[in-house]
């Protein structure tokens, strides 16, 4: 099985590696507009070996991890390289613009829209480890498009990977990634922001930083080249739960300046709920 994957991170590299540890016969490409990247995932085995679009003809699966707006021109590049039997899937945040810019592709069939709610702050072949996609959710989009005996192949690969699955159309995946990921990844940016702004002194952030604002700044050191494009593509629901969520900011700002600390304890104490809806998550 010759498994191609376009852009070596995070992703696309625990992906490759998983897939390499339940499929040991699969023949790993690589393929980076980043030679060091390219060097680094071959000295960790993350890929066996680099490729180009030309080398796209013997590809039994195509897996693209790289920044969703490229991915707008790059997909119908690679979907014209592929052969009739080949499986490409995505990886990317946001899925209502790559659907619609390969809707009308002649090889729409061979395209299995997916977002993996699996990742870490990290980026580069560094990054990638296995089992990262282990009792994760997989939101897939717009199945009914794809040939189904790629949808048996992809549902059998995503399955030993060990991960749930889950349907839903484009639009509404946008809408509720907006609330679920990208919010808190602008959340973390903009915290992070607001302390480097305030405390000059990166000794005194370091020796007062605690573990909780650790982990709530934590995103804040995910990478803009992937994320500003996200946010771009997403626009109209990101600001939305902006909005909504500025809202909240300031409801908060007003009661402590009313000094309503039972409200401020009774609203902490009706959010403690999202307790019990996480629990499990890893």
């Amino acid at each position: 099985m010759n498994v191609f994957v376009i852009g070596i991170g995070l992703i696309g590299g625990s992906m490759v590696l998983d897939i390499k540890s339940k499929y040991p016969e699969a023949t790993i490409y690589g393929i980076d507009t980043n030679e060091n990247h390219l060097s680094k995932a071959l000295e960790l085995n993350v890929i066996d070996q680099k490729a180009t679009f030309s080398d796209l003809e013997k590809a039994d699966i195509v897996i693209v991890s790289i920044p969703v707006d490229v991915q707008l021109t790059e997909m119908p590049k690679v979907l014209d390289a592929v052969s009739d039997d080949t499986l490409v899937f995505d990886v990317g945040s946001t899925k209502e613009d790559i659907c619609l810019a390969v809707k009308d592709h002649p090889k729409r069939r061979n395209y299995l829209a997916m977002h993996p709610i699996a990742g870490t702050e990290f980026s580069g072949p560094t990054a990638a480890h296995l089992g990262l996609f282990s009792e994760k959710t997989n939101i897939i989009c717009e199945v009914e498009k794809t040939a189904f005996k790629l949808q048996e192949k992809a549902l059998g690969i995503f399955a030993k990977l060990g991960m749930r699955i889950r349907y839903m159309d484009p639009k509404s995946h946008d809408k509720h990634i907006a609330y679920m990921s990208h919010l808190s990844h602008i959340s973390s940016f903009m915290l992070g922001k607001t302390v480097i702004e305030k405390e000059k002194n990166e000794r005194d952030i370091f020796d007062m930083a605690g573990s909780g604002f650790a982990s709530t700044v934590r995103l804040a050191k995910s990478s803009p080249a992937m994320w500003a494009p996200i946010f771009e593509q997403n626009k109209t629901n990101v600001i939305k739960t902006l909005e909504e969520y500025i809202n909240n900011l300031q409801q908060f700002k007003e009661l402590m300046t009313q000094n309503d600390f039972t409200e401020i304890y009774n609203e902490m104490e009706s959010t403690n709920h999202i307790k019990q809806i996480l629990n499990g998550i890893k």
